[in-house]
């Protein structure tokens, strides 16, 4: 069994758990007071973070183990919780890529995040090209369908 403390928490508008118009959110994830700002220090030399967080909403009885249709559509076929992005797995961890807006002390403005108001942040770490993708990236066409408004 492992313990992971949150380092921060996000503040934002978004208070309910939705499935699409992320791009424009703007959060701000604020360190914990037991986390100096040194911790965050150059961080701001970075265009992109990828933040790591918890479902924190998701309770119990939602946690998808089976094959599933995303979202529920029939139109899309049955897939497992790890072939999708879905908020309802097993440790209940999120990622996302966001762009770096702005650091203020020990605050750090981002850009679309698909996370909720209070919800805790496991770590941050800086995008670097290197770490991308050497080859192209290949995906079914249902998640294409799926993720249509998913930033917009």
């Amino acid at each position: 069994m492992y313990t992971i403390k949150p380092i921060a928490f996000v503040d934002n508008q978004r208070t309910e758990i939705q499935d699409d118009n992320w791009g424009e959110i703007i959060s701000i994830i604020r360190l914990n007071e037991d986390l100096s700002e040194e911790s965050i220090k150059g961080i701001e030399e970075f265009s992109h973070l990828e933040i790591l967080f918890y479902f924190h909403k998701v309770s119990d009885d939602k946690i998808q183990y089976e094959a599933r249709h995303p979202r529920n559509n029939k139109e899309w076929p049955e897939v497992g919780i790890f072939a999708q992005r879905g908020k309802n797995r097993p440790n209940r961890l999120g990622s996302t890529i966001v762009e770096l807006v702005e650091r203020k002390q020990n605050e750090l403005i981002v850009k679309g995040l698909d996370a909720i108001q209070e919800t805790p942040i496991i770590d941050i770490k800086p995008v670097m090209k290197e770490f991308l993708p050497k080859s192209e990236v290949k995906q079914p066409k249902w998640s294409n369908s799926l993720m249509e408004r998913y930033w917009n």
